[in-house]
């Protein structure tokens, strides 16, 4: 599924998930999952006597009676090198630490991880690949992972859908587009390299379609999955970084195309996980939404960035640019920039370029990358509800980051983030202090003017409301594993 692993120097990692766990019966009422942990084979087991360990930044606990579900379909199990599993022991209430590999999974789109595996590292452990490490156990003949679904849409779920289809559809468009390259590149490259969700929709005629356009970035974020600077731990990335530059003709070409296939609610979006920043090369994709639209071109134009460059998105959305998704780890400058190391950018243009979007009109989103233990803290709540409600911000897209757990605590060092309250109830206290905003995983149609009630800048003021109490850790009750989310 991870092209480009098997190159990477001292990583050894499995997906197949080998034999399967055994383990004792359990009581019908709660869900108390056992630890489980692998062989050097990537034969996965659990241990009856052992219950699952979960760590949320540096905080290590059973898991909360909110975030278990059932291990979601086209999720992931990872066998994590030079890393042993751990276990409570519930006759002595100590943590016990086995000789066996630690367990992670990757969720399947759509879901947000709420903690990350607990394991000690070998003094030689590698550093990770640029995955999301989900916390996991197994019970009642299935596993259970620390997650939370929190967008109901379909759109990245391919289990029903041959493989051979995909393939199919991929050689009968190069034939029919020989001479756009970004039609080659989604089909060559994202599709039959990458197995790109985006690109497979587009070759499908589904949903959203990928408009990769930029080969450059003014961010070094440390976890970039397509370009990693020379002295980078990481060698190898899961994608390569797009290597020309389209024509807005050949752009128009692709989202033209789309929407005479997906006609019901057709998504566009410039930047993609295989290209720097869109906003890098702001004429040509002035140029490409002006020539779309006046072509007669409909549905939802949006741009998924770093929203460094404020001019950029003022000129976008008079051209006919419908939404932008701002991608960021932190609402905290500081926190913020240990991950992202902007150049030539700060903290406070990100915020402008907000603020502009939305007084011109465009449903803005942010590409949250959420990470447990740092994410879901005090520090990070007050923080993100100012940069929501006094920049009009409509939607947070709850994405995991995708990097080495320790690698990321050890860059956010010295920074005191707060109480950790976990996802769920993160995610409650931060309706309340902003009623209107919605939670999802994906970018939403909109049309090509979307109806906004998220307020103006200079509208909201943060309410003044009393600090929640985050439910015990704790066995969580069968009939609440597994529960899709406040909303789509």
């Amino acid at each position: 599924m991870f092209p480009g692993l098997a190159a990477a120097p001292l990583i050894y990692i499995r997906t197949r998930q080998g034999k399967m766990p055994q383990g004792r019966k359990m009581a019908t009422a709660k869900i108390e999952p056992h630890m489980v942990m692998a062989d050097a084979q990537g034969n996965i087991y659990d241990d009856p006597d052992l219950l699952m360990v979960c760590r949320r930044g540096e905080e290590w606990g059973t898991p909360r009676p909110d975030e278990l579900m059932p291990l979601p379909e086209e999720s992931e199990l990872f066998l994590l090198p030079g890393r042993r599993a751990v276990g409570l022991n519930p006759e002595t209430g100590e943590i016990e630490c086995t000789e066996d590999l630690a367990v992670a999974a990757f969720a399947a789109p759509a879901h947000t991880l709420s903690a990350h595996p607990a394991y000690t590292s070998d003094a030689d452990a590698p550093l990770l690949p640029l995955f999301a490490y989900g916390a996991v156990g197994f019970a009642k003949g299935r596993f259970y992972i620390c997650a939370r679904k929190v967008d109901a849409d379909q759109r990245q779920e391919f289990r029903h859908i041959p493989r051979s289809r995909i393939e199919k559809n991929v050689r009968a468009l190069l034939r029919q587009f020989p001479k756009n390259r970004l039609v080659g590149h989604i089909l060559e490259d994202c599709v039959m390299k990458y197995d790109c969700p985006a690109a497979r929709n587009f070759a499908l005629g589904r949903f959203e379609a990928p408009l990769p356009s930029s080969r450059t970035c003014n961010a070094r974020c440390v976890g970039c999955i397509s370009e990693q600077d020379k002295d980078s731990p990481i060698n190898v990335t899961p994608q390569c970084r797009l290597t020309f530059t389209p024509t807005p003709e050949e752009l128009v070409e692709v989202m033209s195309f789309h929407a005479g296939r997906e006609t019901k609610t057709p998504i566009y979006s410039f930047g993609q996980g295989c290209e720097g920043d869109p906003l890098m090369n702001p004429d040509l994709l002035v140029e490409s939404v002006r020539l779309f639209r006046s072509q007669g071109g409909v549905g939802t134009v949006n741009c998924n960035t770093n929203a460094s460059r404020t001019e950029a998105v003022e000129r976008l959305a008079k051209a006919g640019l419908s939404s932008i998704r701002v991608s960021l780890n932190s609402a905290r400058p500081e926190v913020y920039e240990r991950y992202y190391r902007p150049h030539g950018y700060s903290f406070d243009d990100v915020r402008r370029s907000i603020a502009v979007a939305r007084q011109n009109g465009l449903w803005v989103s942010l590409n949250l990358l959420f990470f447990p233990g740092v994410t879901d803290s005090e520090g990070e709540l007050e923080a993100l509800a100012r940069l929501v409600g006094e920049n009009g911000v409509s939607m947070i897209q709850w994405r995991n980051l995708n990097i080495d757990p320790e690698w990321y605590l050890g860059l956010m060092r010295g920074i005191d983030h707060g109480p950790i309250m976990g996802l769920s109830l993160f995610m409650k206290r931060l309706k309340k202090l902003c009623p209107w905003l919605r939670f999802g995983y994906f970018n939403p149609y909109v049309g090509e003017k979307a109806e906004l009630t998220a307020p103006l800048p200079g509208q909201w003021q943060m309410p003044d409301l009393p600090v929640a109490d985050a439910p015990l850790a704790g066995p969580a009750q069968e009939d609440g594993a597994g529960d899709a989310g406040e909303e789509a």
